[in-house]
C-alpha cells in the first residue's frame, strides 16, 4: 500500500503488515502515522491486508451510484481516523471487484465486514454511523488469533 508522508508528500510503499504502525518517511524521515484514512483495494490488496493485518480490519463495500454508501462515506473516515493505530479500515469498490462481493455473498450494499485474524468476525448490510463501527472494531481486538 502507499501512504503520503504529511510532512513532504512523498509517496511511500508500506507493507500491509505495518499499516497499523507508525514509520519513517522514506525521503524526510519525518514519522510516518499508522493508516488514518480508508483505504482504496482492490482484490488482492484486500486480501492481502485481511491475512496480514495484526489488528482488525473493517472493509466498506459500496459503489458509486449508491446513496446510502456516500451517505455512509464520512461515517467510515471518521472510524478511520479515530481508530487508527488500533484498525484498519479498506474501501471495496463493488463495481470494480464484483469477484469480492460475490465472495461474500453481499446482496445489498452499503456492507461491512470486521476481519481479524484473516477470518470475518462480522457482517451486516445497511447504514450504520461510525459509533457503531468502532464498536465492532473493538470487539473484534478481542477475538482470539488462530
Amino acid at each position: 500500500m502507499i501512504l503520503t508522508c504529511k510532512n513532504c508528500n512523498t509517496k511511500n510503499r508500506v507493507p500491509a503488515k505495518h499499516l497499523s504502525h507508525t514509520g519513517t518517511c522514506g525521503k524526510c524521515k519525518a514519522p510516518l502515522p499508522p493508516a488514518d484514512e480508508p483505504l482504496n483495494v482492490d482484490t488482492a490488496e484486500f486480501d492481502e491486508i485481511v491475512r496480514e493485518s495484526p489488528v482488525p480490519v473493517l472493509a466498506d463495500f459500496w459503489a458509486a451510484w449508491c446513496g446510502p454508501c456516500r451517505m455512509a462515506a464520512p461515517e467510515v473516515a471518521k472510524t478511520a481516523k479515530d481508530m487508527a493505530g488500533k484498525a484498519v479500515v479498506v474501501k471495496v469498490d463493488t463495481e470494480r471487484h464484483p469477484d469480492l462481493a460475490a465472495r461474500f455473498r453481499i446482496q445489498g450494499i452499503p456492507y461491512f465486514a470486521v476481519f481479524a485474524g484473516g477470518r470475518p468476525v462480522v457482517q451486516q448490510a445497511g447504514l450504520v454511523d461510525h459509533d457503531q463501527m468502532e464498536s465492532w472494531l473493538k470487539s473484534a481486538a478481542s477475538v482470539p488469533v488462530a
